[in-house]
């Protein structure tokens, strides 16, 4: 179906826009620093499993209804704005935790992991920037683009987790440094805050 020289190029493309600067690596970024690396890792398992939505959204064209319909776009980046805020909340309300590990045991995996899917399948614009990525490198004339369409995805989910995994690990190990004090840990929760808040701002206001 693929010839490696592509799937190595699709690759190399996915991580580089896995690294440049978006609200999806800001966030594991912030809740690894804010609560450990684990709990960015388990943040990225979610936002990976969000990319399945948006890998099947593509291929069966519900992507298509959120470029297209501005009641949906709409409800579902409100949806994610809201949650956003949510989140910076509870961010500002954070105080001091005991301890070098953080406050990510207050929080169980199942709700770090759908704190990352809650956020990416909220955002309409991952749906629409697929919509017009993946198909770039489908060709009709060598199969099913559906099935293309999905290896394509996965490919990409692999790039995401690589990266986003990375991003946790090392702002994991920075922000332990700043949960040794509680002061540094307020502001680190406010930070935090602001970062979720700024995030909540951008998909409100996002266009199609």
């Amino acid at each position: 179906m693929f010839d490696a020289r592509m799937l190595l190029m699709f690759f190399t493309t996915s991580v580089l826009l896995a690294l440049s600067p978006g609200p999806d690596n800001l966030f594991v970024m912030t809740q690894a620093a804010q609560q450990g690396r684990k709990a960015g890792l388990l943040v990225t398992l979610g936002l990976c499993t969000g990319l399945l939505f948006h890998t099947a959204a593509v291929t069966f064209g519900l992507a298509a209804l959120f470029k297209t319909s501005t009641v949906a776009f709409t409800f579902l980046k409100f949806a994610g704005a809201g949650y956003l805020l949510y989140l910076a909340g509870l961010s500002f309300r954070a105080g001091m935790v005991t301890g070098t590990t953080g406050f990510a045991e207050s929080l169980n995996p199942a709700a770090l992991y759908r704190r990352g899917i809650i956020m990416n399948i909220t955002n309409p614009k991952v749906s629409i920037f697929f919509l017009a990525f993946l198909p770039q490198f489908a060709d009709p004339a060598k199969g099913f683009l559906s099935m293309q369409l999905l290896l394509l995805g996965g490919v990409f989910i692999i790039a995401t987790m690589v990266v986003f995994g990375t991003i946790s690990i090392l702002a994991g190990v920075f922000g332990e440094q700043f949960r040794r004090s509680a002061f540094a840990q307020k502001v680190l929760n406010r930070a935090a805050a602001g970062v979720f808040a700024g995030l909540a701002l951008k998909l409100a206001l996002a266009q199609r």
